[in-house]
């Protein structure tokens, strides 16, 4: 269906409206999220939280076993095929300092990247969807993950059968992301890539220590070290394509403990994105090849460790279109932007994308007063979220259930 058929569809009329009316509930949960945050995979608190938000909706309601996952399946009227949605509920290792009346009471941990606001969305989009349960054919899935920020939970709720969870496989998948650095309101999707794949790499340089005064007795790592930093960034702009490109940065080097010892090793330490299973794979075998014959060069040997993150977020083309036809309908032409270019950041509702056709969108929440260029980014713990977009993202979520349930 085009957008303007969709326009005339009456499942979305007063769709946003709805959301609107919504709105004490979906701030007062965010709030309450935001006051006790949680970390990893074990959301105690977290999960009473959802699950005391969704009593009296009539959901088919599991729990997880190896993390604190919530899975809410709901059935519509009639039968067809399942949709899944997801809302990330894990916080950050950060102290905040933003000044909200309704700050982390937990020190030291902080919802920096939006994670309540996605919970709360998600639980009030299934109380909209709960009214409407007469247009829905088909069942609709709500994933409550733990652990995004690193602990791999979407791979954990995969494991456990979320994807089966309906009774039928499900054969799509949404997800929406909040930022404070987009402006408030505006949908934000794209075809294709749509976030990077994320590892972390370890480089240990091994010489042989000695005294500072006599390097010629020694075989010095802190030279081969400090040359494997250029030598590392020249290999990613002439190995890679920029139009499939990798981004590599060394973020700490270590070596020695004093001034007048040259070190036995030295130790590099960085992360590599990329946009593609393809280049994710080539940086990862040339690496240890630039390194390795570096160290040689300077009389030393190398060796490598890599720990695989996530891997690149891929939205489904028609399902990202449709995401943008969506929020212009419901939302207004307005709100419904295409993304210009991914985001190098990384996402493990990557992996829900690899089984499932399915789309991860950002929300833009620019606090008033300030433009969103001024705007404390996400993981900053100033990072502050306008609340009036809520009620965009819970619209957006139940759009997507009823579109894909007609």
């Amino acid at each position: 269906m085009t957008t303007a058929t969709l326009s005339d569809d009456p499942r979305f009329t007063g769709l946003f409206e709805a959301a609107r009316a919504l709105q004490p509930r979906t701030v007062s949960l965010r709030r309450q999220l935001h006051k006790h945050p949680e970390e990893g995979l074990d959301l105690p608190k977290t999960q009473a939280a959802v699950l005391h938000a969704l009593e009296g909706l009539g959901l088919h309601i599991s729990t997880g076993e190896a993390c604190s996952s919530v899975i809410a399946v709901m059935n519509g009227e009639k039968s067809g095929p399942t949709v899944l949605l997801r809302g990330d509920m894990d916080a950050l290792p950060l102290r905040e300092d933003s000044g909200l009346a309704f700050a982390s009471e937990t020190d030291g941990s902080m919802h920096a990247c939006g994670h309540d606001t996605h919970t709360a969305m998600l639980v009030s989009a299934a109380r909209l969807l709960n009214s409407r349960r007469d247009a829905l054919a088909g069942k609709v899935v709500f994933m409550f993950q733990p652990g995004e920020e690193g602990q791999h939970g979407a791979r954990y709720m995969l494991e456990e059968g979320v994807l089966e969870a309906g009774g039928r496989p499900v054969e799509q998948a949404f997800a929406l992301h909040i930022t404070s650095t987009a402006q408030s309101g505006v949908v934000m999707c794209r075809p294709g890539p749509m976030m990077a794949s994320a590892d972390a790499y370890t480089v240990t340089v091994t010489g042989k220590g000695g005294h500072g005064a006599m390097p010629d007795r020694a075989i010095d790592p802190v030279p081969a070290a400090a040359a494997m930093v250029g030598a590392l960034q020249t290999m990613v702009t002439r190995r890679f394509s920029v139009f499939d490109p990798a981004v590599l940065t060394v973020g700490r080097i270590t070596a020695g403990t004093t001034s007048n010892i040259i070190p036995e090793t030295a130790e590099l330490e960085g992360t590599v994105r990329t946009l593609s299973d393809q280049t994710r794979k080539l940086v990862q075998a040339e690496i240890p090849k630039v390194c390795g014959h570096i160290a040689a060069a300077h009389g030393c040997t190398a060796t490598f460790k890599i720990n695989t993150g996530y891997p690149p977020t891929n939205n489904d083309g028609t399902v990202a279109g449709r995401v943008l036809d969506l929020a212009s309908v419901v939302l207004g032409s307005r709100n419904s932007a295409l993304m210009p270019e991914p985001l190098m950041a990384s996402e493990d509702f990557s992996y829900v994308l690899q089984q499932v056709p399915g789309a991860l969108a950002f929300l833009g929440a620019c606090p008033p007063g300030v433009t969103p260029d001024e705007a404390a980014p996400n993981h900053s713990n100033r990072v502050h979220f306008d609340e009036s977009a809520f009620a965009h993202g819970v619209a957006l979520y139940a759009a997507f259930a009823l579109d894909a349930l007609r």
